[in-house]
């Protein structure tokens, strides 16, 4: 596979700031039958291009770009239709060369930055719109670097899949109808940062087919694993991979409904292993409007939620930041491996997009950097047991020796644990955590110091 790289070196970075700013990307774009042939009529929106039924693109301008500050969230709403269905939609980053009118989504540099899955929502029944959220804040600077800028447009996609053959039936109103969702895509950023130019992004995988059943799709057939080998062409003072991946494959014991360990190397090194899904899918029941879903008339408790569902219909799809701190220049490997997938029937899919996004100074992050690397130093933090697993009890004992505050974040950078003054001797309950690689880190009179611990199942 052709790997493409870019690299951009121009401006320093500068200070934050915190008042809003929104950039109304997509509004209420309609889509049609993903499987039929491409609608022409009514057109799309001035400005926005319908590639096909199920993906809408459109150019940021010169000023929504120079609109954007040192961060990003994304917000998509997605409006029922006619598909009462769970489906997976996406937002993509599109690099397109500039001044272009229009072009081919495959033969340009795409990155995917989010992922969702639609509920069950019957468009008769309120609400009828579920709304989704993304922190994005290391795309803020990429398109903030002139490199990338004085060479490419910025297109952004909003890709819904859907089809409407069950609501045509189940659905007053949808009989003959091919519509089947509308779409809406805001950004949400700060007050205009200045440019930058000190980025290096290389895009991996968008959507890759990745099952035991394909050549395509695997290094060896019969096992679930695929490897991504690319060259950093200079050294990097702080990197991470954006890894965002779902399973899919609804037949009777699907991957869709058994959960796995994902395990993700880096040079052949173990960086991070997951097993995908929520504790409980019940937040977003108020979503799935219609009866056909997996919900059911009553809630389920989180054992039965955990027991079958890799992720809720009406949820966002995780995008894991796997940091990896200083790179070198020269050949790397990405690697992700589920042993234990089946996909009974050569059935299902795990659709993979990762990327690299690295920096040749300074940081991604650099308000809330946090140290992952698997040499960092314990200082004044001890841990026991290291992994401390669901099974054998969830208490982690924790001690330190005089810290003002000691914090716990998960693979996402989400912190869920903080504790200010903590006594010297800790024990903090894991009882509901996801299984994966967390770092608690403890910050004494002038410094913070970092350890990395394992939630086993």
């Amino acid at each position: 596979m052709k790997k493409i790289i870019l690299l951009f070196l121009l401006l320093p970075f500068f200070s934050k700031t915190h008042a809003q700013h929104y950039i109304q990307v997509f509004e209420d774009v309609l889509y049609f039958d993903g499987y039929a042939a491409r609608v022409d009529s009514p057109p799309p929106p001035p400005g926005v291009i319908r590639h096909k039924n199920s993906l809408y693109a459109r150019k940021l301008t010169t000023e929504e770009l120079n609109s954007i500050g040192n961060t990003l969230k994304m917000k998509v709403t997605v409006r029922a239709s006619c598909d009462n269905y769970d489906r997976i939609g996406n937002v993509n980053m599109a690099l397109v060369s500039k001044d272009s009118s229009t072009y081919t989504p495959a033969n340009v540099p795409r990155i995917e930055i989010a992922r969702f899955i639609t509920p069950f929502m019957n468009k008769n029944v309120f609400p009828n719109s579920v709304p989704y959220q993304f922190d994005i804040n290391n795309i803020a600077q990429l398109l903030r670097d002139t490199g990338i800028t004085n060479r490419y447009d910025i297109w952004m996609e909003l890709e819904i899949f859907g089809v409407p053959y069950a609501a045509n039936t189940q659905v007053a109103g949808c009989s003959g109808r091919n519509d089947v969702f509308y779409g809406s895509l805001q950004l949400i950023t700060d007050t205009a940062a200045p440019p930058m130019g000190n980025n290096l992004l290389i895009p991996l995988a968008r959507q890759n087919n990745f099952n035991n059943y394909q050549a395509a799709a695997t290094d060896t057939l019969g096992k679930t694993m695929k490897t991504f080998s690319f060259t950093i062409p200079t050294k990097l003072t702080d990197a991470s991979y954006y890894l965002v991946i779902s399973n899919h494959g609804a037949n009777s014991g699907g991957e869709e409904y058994n959960r796995r360990m994902h395990y993700v190397y880096a040079d052949d090194s173990l960086k991070l292993y997951f097993k995908p899904g929520r504790i409980s899918c019940e937040p977003f029941r108020v979503y799935n409007t219609q009866a056909n879903g997996i919900y059911g008339s009553t809630p389920k408790s989180n054992d039965q939620w955990q027991s079958f569902s890799n992720w809720c219909p009406g949820d966002v799809i995780d995008i894991r930041r796997i940091n990896m701190g200083p790179m070198d220049s020269g050949l790397h490997t990405f690697s992700i491996r589920v042993p234990d997938a089946v996909f009974t029937g050569a059935q299902g899919n795990f659709p993979l997009s990762v990327y690299l996004h690295g920096k040749t100074s300074g940081t991604i992050d650099p308000a809330d950097t946090v140290d992952t690397s698997v040499n960092v130093q314990p200082g004044g933090i001890k841990l026991y047991p290291n992994p401390v697993s669901h099974s054998s009890g969830p208490e982690l004992t924790v001690e330190t020796k005089a810290a003002l505050v000691i914090r716990i974040i998960d693979e996402l950078g989400r912190v869920v644990f903080k504790k200010e003054r903590p006594a010297d001797r800790s024990q903090i309950s894991t009882n509901g955590w996801m299984p994966g690689v967390y770092i608690i880190q403890a910050f004494f009179s002038n410094k913070w110091v970092s350890k990395k611990f394992i939630v086993a199942p």
